[in-house]
């Protein structure tokens, strides 16, 4: 993605507000442990990892018991401090070329602005012959909460970018191979999730540090009419649960060897 969709400084604090409150983990453990299980049947040994997202500190020791040493970087600077790494903006970021042999980059491409830029600086940030696993929100996520922001918009009469935009599956391989990686592999990852409300939604959204940072975000709150009708668009009847669908895409490629 490029042209400055999202806000890098709104980005930060979003995901420090959820190392304070206390991170909804579920998704992106998901997702790394999926890592973990893909890395585990990879038939040789790595030396160095880059760990690219960390919302949990114990990942660390996890990819430690794989691989013996494991560099941590996540936008957040909660996070990064908690889990003894560093902050990165991934697509501004500028890695000494070859520093590690593998890359789990699990979380956080999905709000890059430029994502051929962000997967080129983790091409060049690995050895020749080196692994990046990855997972990230795209595809159709959140439907139920996108029908839900365009019957508030209604209320309105304004559109207004309330969800960020997903990379297809379907364009990662390309993007992978225009960074100068080789044999990509991509996956769709479909989670149904139950919810009794939109305010339930939203509150797991907030502690995932996944809420909207799109630079033409609205700066108001919803009236009380364009709230009642987002809510009443998400849940069709009230006394059943919602079922909100994540999507994550999973990825992995090679750097091309000597």
């Amino acid at each position: 993605m490029t042209g400055d969709l999202f806000d890098m400084r709104m980005r930060a604090l979003r995901r420090d507000r959820a190392a304070r409150c206390g991170p909804e983990l579920f998704l992106s453990e998901r997702a790394f442990a999926e890592c973990l299980d893909r890395l585990s049947v990879v038939q040789r040994r790595f030396r160095s990892a880059l760990l690219l997202g960390c919302p949990d500190p114990g990942w660390v020791g996890r990819l430690s018991d794989i691989v013996p040493q494991v560099d941590v970087m996540d936008p957040g600077p909660a996070f990064a401090t908690a889990a003894g790494g560093s902050q990165v903006v991934e697509d501004l970021w500028e890695p000494e070329p070859g520093q590690h042999d593998l890359c789990l980059a699990v979380g956080t491409l999905d709000s890059v602005n430029d994502l051929p830029r962000a997967l080129l600086a983790i091409r060049f940030s690995l050895a020749s012959d080196g692994l990046v696993l990855g997972a990230l929100s795209g595809g159709e996520t959140l439907p139920r909460l996108r029908a839900a922001m365009r019957a508030a918009d209604t209320v309105t009469a304004v559109a207004a970018p309330h969800v960020h935009p997903r990379i297809a599956p379907s364009a990662l391989a390309g993007l992978l191979t225009s960074a100068g990686f080789r044999m990509p592999v991509v996956d769709v990852d479909r989670v149904p999730v139950s919810y009794p409300s939109l305010a339930r939604l939203v509150g797991d959204l907030r502690a995932m540090g996944a809420t909207n940072v799109l630079n033409q975000r609205p700066r108001d709150p919803l009236s009380r009419a364009a709230l009642a009708a987002a809510a009443a668009a998400f849940a069709d009847n009230p006394t059943i649960p919602t079922v909100e669908t994540f999507e994550i895409i999973h990825f992995a490629a090679w750097t091309p060897a000597d």
